[in-house]
């Protein structure tokens, strides 16, 4: 994902211009790179996140994801819950295709660049804060 964000600097931030003038190769990469963030995003949400509430031992009757959260930002598991979240409605932007609208589009894009090195911080946060507990 960093990669790919790194290979598509000299053409950031996108517009719907810069967006319809991209190659073959660089919307390859803009794929790869929404691809690779919705999935880090997903699987950090679907699995990271959950096992470090069983790890913690902090799971008790959580239910709702927003509850499960909410205690990973308690016990500083997680930095913010409203960043998260973030994150999470971007990943949802990219289910969303905007054909018509190539300048939400790229704003969507821009965004998602931007929210990239923050995620994979939250993702080195959380195994950080996982790890005091992985001997216990």
């Amino acid at each position: 994902m960093l990669w790919a964000k790194r290979a598509l600097q000299a053409v950031l931030p996108l517009n719907a211009d810069r967006l319809h003038g991209l190659d073959d190769a660089q919307v390859a990469v803009v794929d790869q790179f929404v691809g690779r963030f919705a999935k880090l995003q997903d699987a950090m949400g679907a699995k990271l996140l959950p096992m470090v509430l069983e790890l913690t031992k902090e799971q008790g009757d959580l239910e709702a994801y927003l509850d499960k959260v909410n205690r990973l930002e308690k016990i500083g598991a997680l930095p913010s819950v409203d960043e998260w979240l973030e994150l999470r409605e971007m990943r949802n932007a990219f289910a969303h295709d905007y054909p018509e609208d190539s300048e939400l589009q790229a704003a969507v894009l821009n965004r998602a660049f931007v929210a990239a090195d923050r995620l994979v911080e939250i993702l080195h946060h959380v195994k950080g804060f996982a790890a005091r507990y992985e001997h216990e």
